[in-house]
């Protein structure tokens, strides 16, 4: 699906998860199914997600990592969905420099990095090397409680 400029006004709309469907459809002159139904196809086509997010520094216990991915195999797609699948992670990209891969990966005092590592990592067949950052403060980073 292609977003028009629509679509991409009423994505800048929903940044505020609360607004009505009516209260777009003001701003934007447009109808309230207008909005209604660009949303579902949306979300149906996948363009669009609507979730809770939370500051994990927010949270007790909780914490962020950014892990940089070295590969052994040129398999980028099909690792990084592999990966994308763990425990943890929040995110999973195709990157370039001297990463194949960054992951966002959501941990807390019951599953942190050790617990990662060994226990999800360790399933992925095809990984040379893995590098952790560790987030100490953040500004706008906001995630899916899925762990």
């Amino acid at each position: 699906m292609k977003l028009d400029k629509i679509n991409i006004s009423i994505l800048k709309e929903l940044r505020d998860g609360r607004k009505s469907f009516k209260e777009i459809s003001e701003k934007l002159a447009v109808s309230e199914n207008t909005i209604r139904s660009r949303v579902n196809k949306m979300i149906e086509t996948g363009a669009l997600t609507i979730t809770g997010l939370v500051n994990p520094e927010l949270i007790p216990g909780h914490k962020v990592a950014m892990v940089g991915v070295k590969l052994n195999t040129m398999d980028l797609v099909n690792k990084g969905k592999e990966l994308s699948k763990l425990r943890g992670v929040v995110s999973a990209c195709v990157v370039t420099g001297r990463f194949d891969l960054m992951l966002i990966v959501f941990l807390k005092e019951s599953f942190g990095l050790l617990e990662f590592y060994t226990k999800e990592v360790a399933k992925i067949d095809g990984i040379q090397s893995v590098e952790t950052f560790v987030v100490y403060k953040n500004y706008n980073l906001t995630v899916p409680y899925i762990i």
